[in-house]
């Protein structure tokens, strides 16, 4: 099953980087599209991810913040 594809607007000098990196990936991309859905699955999920401290972490960055007069 494929998924519905929608048209994406970049500069043209982005576009030819994009397409000179995927002549020089050796395969790892097919296109131009490849790359770009790629990248941004790449970004999108970062951003997801959620900083998570343990207690100890905690601790010693409330220290450094009360050291540095912050609380």
């Amino acid at each position: 099953m494929s998924e519905e594809k929608v048209a994406i607007y970049i500069s043209k000098e982005l576009y030819e980087k994009a397409k000179k990196y995927v002549e020089e990936s050796e395969g790892e991309f097919k296109s131009v599209d490849d790359l770009v859905e790629f990248v941004l699955k790449e970004v999108l999920s970062e951003e997801v991810k959620e900083e998570v401290f343990t207690k100890e972490e905690e601790e010693k960055i409330k220290e450094r913040l009360r050291a540095l007069g912050y609380i």
